[in-house]
């Protein structure tokens, strides 16, 4: 039940990280200091999603463990950022990396001797 609490709400961090980092993107005429600024606000509700998160999730993974989930959620969820709000597409080599990135990922959780 934690780890589930925590990739939801570190998913939801991601959403507005993800929108503080490249959503002004559109917006390429607007003052940089507006952008600044937008971009500051929106990464305020990352944070206040983010650390509850790796709180919570670090009663039950490592930090190693809560970095490799976050790192995974966020190339998930600009995948989909770049192509429904950017309309920029996805090239196979670029998938092709963030899976390779996935799977660097996953050797987080397997336990080695």
């Amino acid at each position: 039940m934690i780890q589930a609490q925590t990739i939801f709400l570190l998913l939801l961090s991601n959403i507005f990280m993800t929108f503080a980092w490249y959503g002004h993107l559109k917006f390429k005429t607007a003052p940089i200091a507006i952008v600044i600024l937008l971009s500051w606000l929106i990464a305020f509700f990352e944070y206040c999603l983010q650390v509850p998160a790796n709180r919570l999730g670090s009663n039950v993974m490592s930090a190693a463990q809560l970095k490799a989930i976050q790192e995974v959620l966020t190339l998930s969820v600009f995948v989909v950022f770049s192509i429904y709000y950017l309309k920029q597409p996805i090239s196979w080599n670029i998938l092709a990396g963030f899976i390779l990135i996935g799977a660097g990922a996953m050797l987080i959780f397997k336990p080695w001797p």
